[in-house]
């Protein structure tokens, strides 16, 4: 994709992120209000959105391009679990403090803006990398990730890997797996539900981001050491790994893009259930969030 194409779209994304902390400061939303939207988002339209690339006809996925996608996400979270045991070591930050460095470095936003974006700045066909990404975070969080935050105390969430968002990414694999058509009113009706995503989870990003102090931000240096490997180093080693073993394009500017993602608010969300310290995951949301504006538009007119 062009840079002037890509520009355009991350422009576009950037107002919407910019109407949400206009809203926030206004005081058109509040906490009650993103809690409640945000539950819609998860449970409604976000699951509607992922449904509604497949009901477009825009991906025509085979088997076996189903089938490498799964193990390119299997691996790719591998390698993300392994980087998030390593590189905190090499930060000069305390022990107790690891966790959430290991936390923002394999999980990052691949469900409000990896899909939201994605469905602006990628092709139908790399959009299933992005569904496929979204099944293996949910599989993978609500069991190692809450071990990592909570330590060996803490019990693996089956139940709550069964989400809508999960369902719904599951069930989309089964229909292109199966070439499954819906009659029109069915798939019209969640294409409208569906694209009512991209608006509201930028409205909710920028409502999040409101609330962070940018200032803070900019003085923890270890942030910005994390940044730096997240951001750029993880997806350049990405790009060059699928090239050296010869996967297609398609395949590596989707799994670059999923790979140029700011930090998740999940793991922000589990913090604070248990009672820990969450000053490292905001500024970690606040800071890639600002950038991945940026990195994905570098990356995204590159490849």
């Amino acid at each position: 994709m062009g840079t002037i194409v890509v520009l355009q779209q991350m422009a576009v994304i950037a107002i919407l992120v910019c109407i949400g902390i206009y809203l926030y400061k206004s005081g058109k939303l509040d906490e009650m209000t993103n809690a409640k939207l945000s539950a819609i988002v998860m449970d409604v339209v976000n699951p509607a959105l992922i449904m509604s690339v497949v009901v477009s006809g825009k991906i025509q996925a085979t088997h076996k391009e189903m089938l490498t996608a799964i193990g390119i996400s299997a691996g790719f979270y591998a390698f993300l679990c392994v980087a998030g045991i390593l590189f905190p070591r090499l930060l000069p930050v305390p022990a107790e403090e690891r966790k959430f460095y290991h936390m923002m470095i394999v999980y990052t936003n691949v469900g409000f803006i990896g899909i939201s974006v994605g469905k602006a700045v990628l092709t139908g066909n790399e959009m299933l990398y992005v569904i496929v990404c979204n099944i293996m975070y949910s599989i993978l969080f609500y069991t190692h990730g809450v071990m990592v935050l909570g330590g060996k105390q803490r019990k693996i969430e089956l139940r709550r890997i069964i989400t809508p968002g999960t369902v719904m990414a599951l069930l989309t694999l089964v229909f292109v797996w199966f070439k499954i058509s819906l009659p029109t009113v069915i798939s019209s009706s969640i294409t409208y539900v569906g694209n009512a995503t991209i608006f509201l989870s930028m409205a909710l990003l920028g409502a999040s981001l409101a609330k962070y102090s940018l200032r803070d931000c900019f003085r923890e240096k270890s942030i910005w050491v994390y940044m730096f490997f997240r951001m750029l180093a993880i997806p350049c080693m990405l790009v060059l790994g699928l090239r050296f073993f010869g996967f297609s394009d398609k395949i590596v500017r989707s799994f670059c893009f999923m790979a140029a993602m700011p930090a998740a608010n999940l793991p922000l969300i589990q913090a604070e259930k248990i009672g820990e310290d969450t000053r490292i995951l905001s500024q970690g949301i606040m800071l890639t969030t600002l950038f991945s504006f940026i990195v994905i538009t570098l990356f995204m007119s590159v490849l």
